[in-house]
């Protein structure tokens, strides 16, 4: 129990030197503010997990009233928070632009030195209707109304600033970091109407430290060079066009990484004891609407009419032909757990604004698995399936990775009862695989609790891949069975689950996280045989030949071109292994071997070859 002396003195004599704010029931409060004995009382220190959060959703708010003192015909709209930083829509005369980001942080460094102290005011929805009326913010006045709530919550730079917010905020401008940067300026409709408002959006990041700033700007610049689109081109892996939007088209040297992908996945899940089945592209409304996918996922799916008047949906998930496939003899008990897995293409009508090069499509292929078991199995498959994905993960090169657990969403098939036991087995089977899990409210898929698999790349960006997901609910509705030991029927469990997620998502990661200097086993060119004048070109075309011969991948460069230009042109090509051959070699029946570090070595004809397959040569489950 905290004693009734100031904030200030608490924090002083409790030795909370970092604190940036005290929540005092669930408020914001002045460092210096007074709180009861019987208060509820949060310490916010530098390291506590909301104080990211709160400094920048304070900052965003010092950037509109920024915006504002130096615009002052500006309409404010909303400020979030987002990953990284924040942004601010505005409506404004003036054509925001970066020359103009300088003056922006410098009015609100002057914010911050005013230490205006932030107070937060609940106010009877009129009153706050009308003041924001009278400073003519429409958009406040617009969001108050359609709350249809008895009062709202706002907050105050003192007599300065005032905006609609839930908050929490830091107590005092003054204690906002200055290590901020505005990073960019977009468009974007007012509630993402097109017919509304163009408003101008400024992204920002802010950081507690100066080094952490600077940290950030340094790996945007290296994710600038590691872009997968950018990489794709220059390794010419693939390409986008616009007749096609949101699907890949592979070229050979793309389609080589996926193939070897796909393939080195199909060694752990067969050697796991997965069966591996194909399912029909297009299916008959009536299965979707059976599965319940028709009412909750229909906004989402691609759908097409048959010459016979059938209105068929292209696949978005594999699930329900999984089901049927499963139906189609007696099960028994003793044939569970049954682990199905499918290389399944699927479509899904994402928004033209929200594609992004092989990260984010409309059509991709799912790693996709179900797992038919019964109750008392779901711990078990739940650890074998940590295990096969922690061993995948591992040997692309990520050691890494972190367990969000989803629960039940707004939105969801099955009773209350259902959703209780599912996620109550899979939170214990999570424990028991030994992995921690942090809560992701409301996220679970429609019929299911769910585990994702947050992978962290070589410039600490988290990435969402696998996933793990209990059902009791599709196999019911599918009327899906098997015999029980007790001789009556029963529902299985079904476990959708998936490793990688999608293909060409993890490809763009993978290209991403090696900034495309890929593993040899995955490079779609391993070695390049290039001679140093046409002297040699059969000597290197009998060495090019014996890679093929033990199927390695390899490409023979006998252009009348310099070997230094033939070397740059396949080392900005991301080719991991280039056989040089001159004179020398020839005379001592040898080749050079440079590395893409561009380090050298020399191997005897026959050495070269057994060396490069072993360092070609993929990992096993």
């Amino acid at each position: 129990m905290y004693d009734s002396v100031s904030g200030f003195d608490f924090i002083k004599n409790g030795g909370y030197k970092n604190a940036i704010a005290i929540i005092v029931d669930g408020i914001a409060m002045d460092l210096s503010a007074t709180f009861p004995v019987t208060a509820s009382v949060e310490i916010i220190a530098k390291d506590h997990p909301e104080a990211m959060n709160i400094m920048r959703h304070t900052t965003s708010h010092i950037m509109a009233h920024a915006i504002k003192e130096l615009y002052p015909n500006v309409k404010i709209a909303i400020g979030p928070t987002i990953e990284n930083g924040f942004y601010y829509d505005v409506l404004c005369d003036h054509q925001i632009k970066p020359d103009d980001f300088g003056t922006i942080e410098d009015k609100m460094r002057e914010i911050i030195c005013a230490n205006y102290k932030i107070t937060r005011e609940i106010l009877p929805t009129p009153v706050a209707i009308e003041m924001f009326m009278a400073q003519d913010e429409m958009f406040k006045v617009e969001l108050i109304r359609e709350l249809n709530v008895p009062e709202v919550t706002i907050y105050k730079h003192e007599d300065r600033f005032m905006d609609l917010c839930r908050g929490p905020h830091l107590p005092r401008t003054g204690v906002a970091s200055k290590h901020f940067r505005l990073m960019k300026v977009a468009g974007a409709y007012w509630r993402g109407d097109s017919q509304r408002e163009m408003l101008q959006r400024i992204y920002a990041t802010s950081w507690f430290s100066r080094e952490n700033l600077d940290q950030y700007i340094v790996n945007l610049e290296e994710a600038e060079k590691r872009d997968h689109r950018k990489i794709g081109k220059d390794m010419d892996l693939f390409h986008i066009q616009e007749e096609a939007a949101g699907s890949i088209f592979w070229h050979p040297n793309g389609y080589v990484i996926y193939r070897t992908l796909r393939n080195f996945l199909r060694k752990f899940i067969q050697r796991d004891g997965y069966v591996e089945v194909g399912t029909p592209q297009m299916i008959d409304r009536s299965l979707w609407e059976a599965s319940g996918h028709w009412d909750k996922f229909r906004q989402n799916m691609f759908v097409a009419e048959s010459v016979d008047d059938k209105v068929l949906a292209i696949k978005p998930m594999n699930c329900p032909g999984h089901i049927q496939i499963f139906n189609q003899s007696v099960k028994s008990y003793r044939d569970l757990p049954l682990r199905m897995a499918e290389f399944g293409i699927c479509h899904r009508n994402e928004p033209s604004g929200a594609l992004y090069g092989t990260m984010r499509v409309r059509a991709f292929t799912q790693d996709d698995g179900h797992i038919f078991c019964t109750p008392d199995q779901i711990n078990t498959e739940t650890k074998r399936f940590c295990n096969l994905l922690t061993s995948v993960y591992n040997k692309l090169g990520f050691e890494e990775f972190t367990v969000k657990f989803s629960d039940r969403p707004p939105v969801r098939a099955g009773t209350d009862a259902v959703w209780d036991k599912s996620e109550s087995l899979l939170k214990q089977a999570t424990t028991e695989a030994g992995l921690e899990f942090t809560v992701n409210s409301g996220e679970g898929a429609f019929y299911g609790p769910k585990l994702e698999f947050v992978l962290r790349d070589k410039l600490g960006r988290d990435w969402q891949c696998g996933t793990l997901q209990v059902d009791f609910v599709l196999p019911e509705r599918l009327d899906a069975w098997y015999m029980g030991d007790d001789g009556e029927k029963h529902h299985p469990i079904l476990l959708h689950r998936a490793v990688l997620g999608s293909m060409e998502r993890f490809i763009g990661i993978l290209l991403e996280n090696y900034a495309g200097k890929l593993p040899l086993w995955l490079s779609p060119v391993q070695v390049v045989v290039a001679d140093i004048t046409n002297d040699f070109d059969r000597y290197a075309g009998v060495f090019h030949d014996k890679l093929l011969d033990n199927d390695i991948r390899a490409k023979l460069d006998t252009r009348a071109e310099k070997i230094s230009y033939k070397i740059r042109n396949h080392v900005m090509s991301k080719v991991p292994l280039i056989a040089i051959i001159g004179a020398e070699e020839v005379r001592d029946n040898t080749i050079t071997l440079r590395r893409l570090d561009g380090t050298q070595e020399i191997f005897g004809i026959n050495d070269a070859v057994i060396a490069i397959k072993e360092m070609c040569r993929a990992p096993m489950p």
